[in-house]
């Protein structure tokens, strides 16, 4: 367990993950509502190179950056209800030069990648957040990132 103080916190972590990515990879971010779960995807992004403003896709479900030096699909998957939607979203495709960042990777069930780091934010006291990671093989020497 890492703890996070505060939103700049949660913020870097994941700059310091995105210089870790890798063409392929797939990152799940779960959390309940308000954990910093998209805080910790503006990090990966800015720490790719990205300045723009970066919200949560709840609404267009998924946001790509394929202007950065690693493609990165921002995705959210909190309206998905069945599965089977998800078909529609190519997802396969963000991973063919690029990498995934999902928030709420739970409503794909069975079909997230074997290969995917399970990344858990928590509230952890006052404004404080608890990550928690699950490693796949080969993200062994790449967590923690440095």
């Amino acid at each position: 367990m890492i703890r996070l103080e505060g939103p700049e916190a949660t913020e870097r972590m994941g700059a310091r993950l995105a210089a870790s990515l890798r063409p392929g990879d797939v990152v799940a971010l779960y959390g309940d509502l308000g954990a910093g779960k998209t805080t910790f995807a503006r990090g990966v992004l800015r720490g790719l190179g990205f300045s723009g403003d970066v919200g949560s896709p709840t609404f267009p479900i998924v946001l790509p950056y394929e202007e950065l030096a690693l493609p990165i699909w921002h995705v959210d998957l909190y309206r998905i209800e069945d599965p089977e939607e998800l078909g529609e979203l190519a997802l396969d495709e963000a991973l063919d030069g690029g990498a995934l960042l999902i928030e709420w990777p739970e409503r794909m069930g069975t079909a997230l990648w074997p290969h995917a780091l399970k990344l858990t934010l928590a509230r952890d006291g006052e404004g404080a957040r608890a990550l928690t990671a699950e490693l796949p093989p080969a993200w062994g020497a790449r967590w923690p990132p440095r």
